[in-house]
């Protein structure tokens, strides 16, 4: 009971999981109103905006606000920060794109009757947009701020 209790008034793990919790509800909110529900957003990767920027930037943020900007608490955070960001808006924002041209052309051959491969249809929403990245991360640092401010 003793860790449940340290966990939850743990400023730095409740910003962060509160920075990915809003992000996900906005995420789901935003995508509702242009194509409808989707269950899977509310968990899901990828779309605006970034849950995964808002995690990061709500615990650095976090981190500096409780340890100070020269702690080593708040460079670890801030450059795994900079790492999680770069990683979507990159790598993962690639693959996303990729698999929605495989995904295309699996539907092409579908129509000329060409055997495909039994496989669903790829994820596509696995990386984000700078923008998306943007605003989760203006999100993460916001929602630690406030976070803080209020039970810090």
């Amino acid at each position: 009971m003793d860790f449940l209790y340290a966990l939850i008034h743990n400023t730095l793990f409740m910003s962060a999981v509160t920075g990915w919790f809003v992000a996900q509800i906005l995420k789901t909110a935003i995508h509702m109103y242009f194509f409808g529900f989707n269950a899977e957003r509310l968990v899901g990767s990828g779309g605006m905006p970034s849950s995964h920027s808002a995690t990061v930037c709500a615990l650095a943020t976090a981190a500096g606000y409780q340890y100070g900007g020269g702690s080593f608490q708040f460079a670890i955070t801030a450059i795994f920060a900079i790492v999680v960001m770069y990683d979507a808006i990159g790598v993962r924002r690639e693959t996303g794109l990729q698999a929605q041209v495989i995904n295309e052309m699996m539907d092409f051959f579908k129509t000329m009757g060409q055997p495909v491969s039994y496989e669903e249809k790829l994820k596509e929403f696995v990386g984000h947009t700078p923008m998306q990245v943007l605003v989760g991360a203006i999100l993460g640092i916001l929602i630690a701020l406030l976070y803080c401010n209020l039970m810090g």
